[in-house]
């Protein structure tokens, strides 16, 4: 009797609990609003870090291949050591209150300006790694065809190279996912700020932030899925 009521007890306070962190005052909103925001900005910042990040990578890759575009490489590499070596919270800070300190802008652009910038960082050094994994014999292949060195990249190397970096593209892809999270620090109301604000209002740290991180966990494991799927699509694909 002592247990059952116990488990009588637990669960009342537990569903005292959750009404009061996600019914009363329809506080769940904050959640809902927060994981839309979220995937906003992980979705552009994602095209901006495979856009540059790609850039970035064929700049490096035809220095080192040919020889020429020195001054191109030079930038390059000056960005990927100030990017990668500083923390991306510190990069967001900077871009808010520093290079749109005196200007109005939306702090969602902010966000995705702020997580794209050093995305693409870490996307250039793995398009980089993949493009030169790939057999030197398929550019002299390439080029004996007739093609220029643009088309035997684009045409030949990048198909390669992409298969070759998805395990790791993928999981880039989750850590920008999750290094949204700290969107908070300029007031952005993201997924873990919605967390955070039901907190301040119940006193309860628990629920919230639980809640929170199960829906990271979901969001993880789904695009870990279509990760593995499209593995799964593209080795078929080279078994024909």
């Amino acid at each position: 009797m002592g247990l059952l009521n116990a488990l009588i007890q637990w669960f009342d306070s537990f569903g005292e609990r959750f009404y009061t962190n996600f019914i009363k005052e329809d506080r769940w909103h904050y959640l809902v609003d927060g994981l839309g925001t979220t995937l906003i900005v992980t979705f552009f910042a994602l095209i901006i870090g495979i856009a540059l990040g790609s850039l970035l990578a064929l700049c490096r890759v035809t220095h080192d291949k040919t020889g020429r575009l020195k001054f191109l490489n030079g930038v390059a590499k000056l960005y990927l050591t100030v990017i990668r070596g500083t923390p991306v919270m510190v990069q967001l800070l900077i871009i808010y209150f520093v290079i749109f300190g005196s200007v109005a802008v939306n702090k969602i652009v902010v966000a995705v300006l702020a997580f794209g910038l050093n995305s693409a960082a870490y996307v250039a050094e793995i398009f980089r790694s993949g493009i030169m994994s790939v057999d030197i014999g398929q550019m002299e292949a390439g080029r004996s065809l007739g093609m220029n060195y643009n088309q035997v990249m684009w045409k030949i190397i990048m198909p390669q190279a992409v298969k070759n970096i998805l395990p790791a593209l993928g999981n880039e892809f989750i850590v920008l996912l999750k290094e949204t999270s700290i969107s908070g620090y300029i007031a952005l109301q993201d997924l873990t700020k919605g967390g955070d604000i039901i907190r301040s209002r119940t006193y309860d740290a628990f629920m919230p932030l639980i809640a929170v991180a199960l829906i990271y966990l979901c969001m993880v494991l789904l695009l870990q899925a279509g990760v593995n799927r499209l593995e799964r699509r593209l080795s078929r694909s080279d078994r024909r």
